[in-house]
């Protein structure tokens, strides 16, 4: 018998945050956040809880549904099979989940796609990529300021229930002593010059270099996250938790940039960001900045070397002569910081689906470098730990191809009562080691300022 989807309003909100409080501790809860009303940019927002299935997969490649193993599987196509599994019949609509994968792949999945290395250590223990196979989803349109539930009727009776019940309040959440980072000036330095070495020997032309920072915490992470919103607003956030066997695992992310976007026509578009400058604390100093961002050969030419990888990346599944750049070293204004944001355009290739173009361009260029596997090779040598879930893609794949992705920039990951930030910039030949290191810090200041407010003064 073929389950059918149904379409229900509900009352529209500015932001997700009244519909996701009362569904958060439920089993699986994610949230997709655009970011409104304050970030400019995003569409929707994705609210799901409750996935028939979980999809893993683990440090060493293995693949997991639920608690069995599935032997001898590339985690794409196993996540491919999950997704096709789903078969539910489908009202015509323009929503952009009508069921389907929401979920997170880590950066370090690459390392199942290419031969990246063993050096890096791993010090958070969440999998590589998980994603939960939801067949409802509470979707906001803040374009035209509505809500819907996309469920079936019984799935319909159960969230609206979810919904009307009492909210638990909202906990305290506090560090219990300041980051720490994983490398100091001198390290960071160290590892600096080291890719000036293989630039220079011809190996690469740029690096993302990255450094960790973490501190243990307590509380509840739901309320770092509203602190991390409000004070940086961005069109391609998330919020996930879980419970696992080190306890509560959680994915904190306000990242501004899309990595992939592809609609059911197959139309593809990605983002990539390359060139950053704070933002100023007077108009005046604001304006000067956003100028000397734009007039940078050098962040210009490090933005041209990702739209040349991506371009290249969605060539292998994109229909020939369909890749194009619509838009070239755009600026884009945030909250805390200026960015150069280019557009790289394609079509999917017959007989290619999304998933195929998300392993074909995983994971994305502008957070590896240029050429891409090179890259990865000598982060996973100079970086003393892995990435995890930073640098990955949150996002969505349903059933009828829409997909879309981010990359996991500014993003948060708690794990075993610790939480993990991250700030890493392109590195190139004309780059300076003091100005790449404040720029690392730049970055994510915000986020631990917001982290550590109300505590540790």
């Amino acid at each position: 018998m073929t389950v059918i989807l149904e379409i229900t309003p509900l009352p529209y909100g500015e932001d997700p945050l009244a519909y996701f409080q009362a569904l958060r501790d439920r089993p699986g809860a994610v949230l997709l956040d655009s970011g409104k009303p304050a970030a400019p940019g995003g569409r929707y927002d994705i609210i799901s809880c409750d996935p028939v299935s979980v999809i893993t997969v683990d440090g060493q490649g293995v693949v997991r549904i639920d608690d069995e193993v599935q032997h001898g599987l590339n985690p794409f196509l196993a996540q491919q099979a999950l997704l096709d599994s789903l078969t539910h019949e489908l009202p015509h609509s323009d929503l952009p989940f009508l069921g389907g994968l929401i979920g997170y792949w880590g950066y370090d999945l690459g390392r199942t796609l290419e031969p990246v290395g063993q050096s890096a250590r791993q010090v958070v223990s969440l999998p590589d990529s998980r994603a939960g196979l939801y067949d409802w989803a509470l979707i906001q349109d803040h374009q035209r300021h509505e809500s819907w539930l996309v469920a079936t009727p019984e799935r319909r009776i159960q969230v609206l229930g979810w919904l009307q019940r009492n909210v638990a309040p909202l906990g305290d959440f506090q560090l219990l002593a300041p980051f720490e980072g994983e490398m100091d000036r001198d390290g960071y330095a160290r590892r600096f010059y080291a890719v000036q070495h293989y630039i220079r020997a011809g190996d690469c032309y740029q690096i993302n270099l990255a450094q960790r920072f973490s501190a243990p915490f307590s509380g509840d992470l739901w309320k770092a996250y509203l602190r991390l919103r409000q004070a940086t607003p961005t069109p391609f956030a998330g919020y996930m938790s879980w419970t696992a066997s080190r306890g509560r695992q959680a994915i904190l992310s306000l990242s501004p940039e899309r990595f992939l976007h592809c609609d059911a026509e197959g139309h593809i578009e990605t983002r990539p960001i390359k060139g950053t400058r704070p933002r100023g604390d007077t108009p005046e100093e604001d304006e000067k900045l956003a100028r000397e961002l734009t007039e940078s050969l050098k962040d210009r030419a490090e933005n041209v070397m990702i739209v040349d990888l991506l371009r290249n990346d969605l060539g292998r599944v994109c229909r020939p002569g369909s890749v194009r750049v619509p838009q070239l070293c755009g600026l884009e204004s945030y909250a805390n910081v200026h960015h150069l944001v280019s557009i790289v355009c394609g079509q999917l290739a017959a007989g290619k689906r999304p998933l195929d173009l998300l392993a074909a361009a995983f994971p994305g260029g502008s957070i590896t470098g240029a050429p891409k596997v090179r890259a990865m090779q000598i982060i996973d040598e100079l970086e003393p730990s892995r990435r995890s879930v930073y640098c990955g893609s949150l996002g969505f794949v349903d059933v009828r191809g829409n997909m879309d992705t981010s990359i996991a920039i500014r993003t948060a990951v708690a794990d075993d009562e610790r939480i993990h930030l991250w700030g890493g910039g392109g590195l190139v030949a004309d780059s300076a080691v003091e100005a790449e290191y404040v720029e690392t810090l730049d970055k994510i200041r915000h986020l631990m300022q917001a982290l550590t407010a109300h505590g540790l003064e």
